[in-house]
């Protein structure tokens, strides 16, 4: 399976340890800043209720969705815990002349 690189925002617009919403051709993405200035992607639905990522809460690697307080490893997209039990797919990521770029497959 191929991956396009598409190009979600300029690298400044995602602060450190905060995510973005991105919704392309019908999906939905979590694009987060790390505090090394590392940037990764996920899902951006949580996979318990499908509820917006973006409006959770990042610290500390961990991406907590604001219903349940399920919590994923942005990095790996590991479930941490009750009541997530799935864990969410990721993106590779590239910045390139002060965008960040995600590759979806």
């Amino acid at each position: 399976m191929s991956s396009n690189w598409v190009e979600v925002c300029a690298a400044d617009e995602i602060d450190e340890e905060d995510v973005l919403r991105f919704d392309h051709e019908g999906r939905t993405f979590a694009v987060y800043r790390s505090p090394d200035d590392e940037y990764f992607a996920t899902d951006g639905l949580c996979t318990h209720e499908r509820i917006h990522l973006a409006d959770g809460l990042v610290m500390d690697d961990i991406i907590e969705c604001p219903k349940h307080n399920g919590r994923f490893n942005y990095k790996t997209g590991q479930a941490k815990g009750a009541p997530v039990c799935v864990n969410l797919r990721t993106y590779p990521v590239k910045v390139e002349a002060g965008s960040v770029f995600i590759a979806i497959s």
